[in-house]
């Protein structure tokens, strides 16, 4: 037996009064993910617990089959396990995302999608001015990279109560009482105050300002912890399983759940990525592997800018050069599962993550059809289908019910 996984990550919604009422997976046309809706069942997966923030960390690992309220240490240690780096048992790693701040308001949380080179140069000098052999900064992609904490020759001031606000949940907000707090938070503070001058007449920032371009003001720390302990996804499950995603968060997942990375070009974790190079490779990969995931991360970026239209468009790219590919793959291959869900909601009206449960459906063998025809939030409202403890859903997707 095959198994699918699409992720449109964040696009899950509300009713919007542009789109007639509509959320942007009524709006959007997605015949291929209606078709798993016909042919299977619709339901709903809540898979951020109260007590947690709702970020991709805590939804994805919850949507892989792993309870967040047990494995949950911090979003930074799996995009650190993406790159290889490993953790000692005193060692944290702390995410470092490039930002512009105006007048203390979140102006942009990537900088203006900085490239990843620029990335480079910033944080080279942000290691000769303000790291040492204990603080270490290291480039990612793009926006998004991490600063490590080793804590074999100092022990680390963090600890679980210490707070970062994700800076993706203050777009066009005051960053004034979002600061983090709490154990190590004067040295995360201190670190990003003495950013701000490191960068104003960074050569980059220069080089960025003649183009029109936004200037990386800072850095800006958050989502701190240390390595969690995940057992292989094989061993739960029985599987052996391969991620595409442009994204070092889902890459570090898969890395710590023994699952296959496969990079694809032109994948670029926005709006502007290769869908349809993307559902190549999944087909391809279908054809070794007992589940293949394809994370899309274009549809929570649409959302973080506010953008119905850019939403609904990723969406109907994922339909058309993903989904609809991938489930024709699958019928060909014999017996199998697909199921597309996103993580968590992205709410346009807010532009950033919120917990509450997102739509699910799930065709294929041993799924007896429902009465719901189509893929979209209201629908999976009207299920009875739900998981309000979304980590039970992987269970029920490759047939472990016990």
């Amino acid at each position: 037996m095959k198994y699918a996984i699409i992720i449109p990550d964040g696009c899950a919604d509300e009713p919007q009064d542009s789109l007639g009422g509509k959320t942007p997976l009524e709006a959007a046309a997605i015949p291929a993910m209606d078709e798993i809706a016909r042919l299977g069942v619709v339901g709903r997966a809540n898979h951020v617990p109260a007590s947690l923030p709702p970020g991709s960390d805590v939804a994805n690992l919850s949507l892989l089959g792993y309870n967040p309220l047990e494995h949950f240490t911090g979003r930074a240690p799996l995009e650190a396990a993406a790159q290889g780096i490993e953790l000692g048992p005193d060692d944290w790693a702390i995410r470092c995302n490039l930002v512009t701040v105006e007048n203390q308001s979140m102006r942009d949380f990537t900088a203006g999608h900085i490239s990843t080179d620029e990335a480079r140069e910033l944080l080279a000098t942000a290691q000769e001015k303000l790291g040492s052999d204990v603080l270490q900064f290291v480039p990612g992609v793009s926006y998004r990279n991490l600063l490590l904490y080793r804590g074999a020759k100092s022990k680390a001031p963090f600890s679980t109560d210490t707070r970062a606000t994700p800076p993706h949940d203050l777009t066009d907000k005051s960053v004034l009482d979002d600061y983090p707090r709490g154990p190590g938070s004067a040295l995360l503070n201190k670190l990003m105050s003495d950013s701000v001058a490191l960068f104003a007449d960074h050569p980059v920032n220069v080089r960025r300002r003649a183009q029109d371009k936004l200037p990386a003001t800072n850095v800006w720390l958050w989502g701190l912890g240390r390595t969690p302990k995940l057992a292989p996804f094989r061993e739960i499950y029985g599987l052996g399983g391969a991620m595409i995603t442009a994204v070092d968060l889902l890459r570090g997942l898969a890395a710590l759940i023994g699952w296959k990375r496969i990079e694809v070009p032109g994948a670029t974790g926005y709006t502007d990525t290769d869908y349809a190079a993307k559902g190549r490779y999944a087909v391809e990969a279908l054809k070794e592997n007992d589940i293949v995931c394809v994370h899309v991360e274009a549809t929570d970026e649409a959302s973080h800018e506010g953008d119905a239209a850019a939403k609904i468009k990723a969406l109907e790219e994922i339909d058309r050069h993903i989904v609809a590919p991938v489930h024709a793959a699958l019928k060909q291959l014999g017996d199998y599962r697909i199921l597309v869900t996103p993580d968590h909601p992205t709410p346009l009206r807010t532009k950033t993550h919120s917990h509450g449960a997102v739509p699910l459906a799930i065709a294929g063998k041993g799924i007896a059809p429902d009465e719901f025809t189509t893929y979209d939030d209201r629908t999976a409202s009207r299920s009875k289908l739900a998981f309000d403890e979304g980590w039970r859903m992987m269970r029920y997707f490759v047939g472990k019910q016990s």
